[in-house]
């Protein structure tokens, strides 16, 4: 069933849990990320959106984000990710996105609060909830590429104050030493100034670039007001390595469904472990 509102987000904030979004970018990847909410029993978001737009066409993936949601038994939120283009903000949310991200990151101060207020304003309208990003992280956001975090472009919480009341949105994500996909030293947060962004804002705080990061570091997040983490390079990871590993057996056939599901169920163990691990309480 499609997961409406800020509910889910917000229960997470307030037991020191948080909300998965996985990234999908074909039917194999909707569909492990939907029986991994479903075995769990845990609320999950869908993340479809801009980058995978570009492999799978926007109509598409969107249909089959929003079509596993509708059936499934497992409250699924459809999420528009990492998006800078305010028509397909409205298009995402004409089609029955449940929350989108506008990310104004790589803008100048008042320009992201410019674009953010505009899409939340458009959201409003559909009753879909809002993310935006203040602060920027480094590294491909669908290619891992061993980036390095800048100190110069963490989030500052004063800044994030007064972005969060000029815009309305309902969550933040921050820059506090996390990047996009693994990388080669394990990634240290800067978690006092997560401390002081979650003392400055009212809203649930999100984390970008959490695959790969280690427990202790994702329970300080979680610990200073994160309630929402992205999870997209260890299910990209987890589904390489199964095609890798069971082609062998399923080239000599052509057996394309074998190894398709392969990949489906390593993503859907990949994802469970990710559910559990938000799932625990402090």
């Amino acid at each position: 069933m499609l997961l409406h509102g800020t509910d889910a987000l917000k229960a997470a904030a307030a037991t020191g849990q948080a909300l998965p979004g996985f990234v999908a970018y074909n039917l194999e990847t909707v569909q492990a990320i939907t029986a991994a909410a479903e075995t769990a029993g845990r609320p999950v978001l869908i993340q479809a959106g801009a980058g995978p737009f570009r492999y799978a066409g926007q109509q598409a993936l969107m249909r089959l984000a929003l079509d596993a949601a509708d059936r499934s038994t497992a409250q699924l939120g459809v999420h528009l990710d990492h998006s800078r283009d305010l028509d397909e903000i409205t298009a995402c949310l004409e089609a029955g996105y449940t929350s989108v991200m506008v990310d104004g990151s790589h803008l100048p101060f008042a320009d992201n609060i410019a674009l953010t207020s505009e899409a939340v304003r458009r959201a409003g309208d559909y009753g879909a909830w809002v993310e935006a990003e203040l602060g920027a992280l480094a590294g491909d956001e669908d290619v891992s590429t061993d980036a390095v975090a800048s100190a110069a472009a963490m989030t500052d919480a004063r800044q994030a104050a007064e972005f969060v009341a000029e815009t309305g949105v309902d969550a933040l994500a921050v820059a506090v030493g996390n990047v996009h996909g693994f990388t080669k030293e394990p990634v240290r947060l800067d978690l006092d100034r997560l401390a002081a962004i979650h003392a400055a804002v009212p809203v649930p705080l999100v984390l970008h670039g959490a695959s790969g990061l280690p427990v202790e570091q994702l329970r300080g997040a979680l610990a200073r007001g994160v309630a929402k983490v992205n999870v997209n390079a260890e299910l990209r990871r987890a589904y390489l390595e199964a095609l890798r590993d069971h082609l062998p057996d399923a080239l000599p056939g052509s057996d394309v469904v074998a190894l398709w599901s392969a990949a489906r169920d390593a993503v859907t163990a990949a994802a469970l472990t990710v559910i559990d691990r938000l799932s625990q309480n402090l």
